[in-house]
């Protein structure tokens, strides 16, 4: 571990969301968020849902967040390294994102030690017992045959019924999820990692998915973190010197 150097946290930018209108502002203000991180970045976890819609196909990619990519670049270059995990909205992440700009791919959820403590990090769909009705979508996405059938209908018609997905989801109006809290006893991730916990100690458990930030206790030992989301919110997590924080960026002046 570098000598006063910081852990990033960040999910849920969902770039490219046809549901919102400021869409160039976002992308903007997420670039300036990496930008001045990797002044002090040990290494930058991106928690899923950084697009809205991404899909590769063998010879194209989804069109836009040439800025997000290049800077993504930048900073692998340098010698940071950017871990991406895929989330519900970006499952299909396959060889061209972490081959051009460098980042490290995780499919599922990873345990390991940062700053010397025990870390459970992952998106946060589909875990446990609770998220029964994302199970059977992810249980669709991840399939091999459908992925490869759909990568053989035209990418201009694919994308635009993928975007019509997206634009009859919960992130109308910026919300997804993000309306409130629904108690300790109701939120899934929580009751998820309150189940880990008696199979094993983590000092933090780290999520996106939820879009509702927030640092709460689990027990005296360990903390349950939810990264917010970069649509309402403008919300990440640092790690400093082992000890969390939640922190909010600048908001766009025309939020939605």
């Amino acid at each position: 571990m570098s000598k006063n150097k910081k852990i990033y946290f960040a999910s849920d930018v969902h770039l490219g969301a046809p549901a919102l209108k400021n869409n160039r502002e976002r992308e903007l203000l997420f670039v300036k968020w990496l930008d001045t991180v990797k002044a002090d970045a040990e290494a930058i976890y991106l928690m899923g849902d950084i697009f809205d819609f991404w899909f590769e196909y063998k010879r194209a990619v989804p069109r836009g967040f040439t800025r997000v990519l290049g800077k993504l670049a930048e900073i692998t270059d340098s010698g940071i390294p950017v871990h991406f995990f895929t989330g519900n909205h970006d499952i299909w992440v396959f060889d061209y994102l972490p081959s051009e700009t460098g980042v490290i791919l995780h499919r599922d959820i990873v345990k390991t030690e940062l700053q010397g403590k025990k870390f459970f990090l992952g998106h946060g769909d589909g875990l446990g017992p609770y998220d029964k009705g994302y199970k059977i979508l992810k249980k669709i996405f991840t399939n091999k045959f459908l992925q490869w059938a759909f990568a053989r209908v035209h990418p201009n018609f694919a994308i635009w019924l993928a975007h019509n997905w997206s634009g009859h989801s919960r992130l109308k109006n910026g919300k997804i999820e993000a309306d409130t809290f629904r108690g300790e006893d109701k939120e899934w991730l929580v009751l998820y990692a309150k189940d880990e916990l008696k199979k094993e100690h983590f000092d933090y458990f780290v999520f996106g998915h939820r879009h509702w930030p927030c640092n709460i206790n689990l027990n005296d030992e360990s903390r349950y973190i939810n990264t917010g989301d970069w649509v309402t919110h403008y919300t990440y997590a640092v790690l400093d010197n082992g000890v969390m924080e939640l922190k909010e960026f600048e908001k766009p002046i025309s939020n939605h």
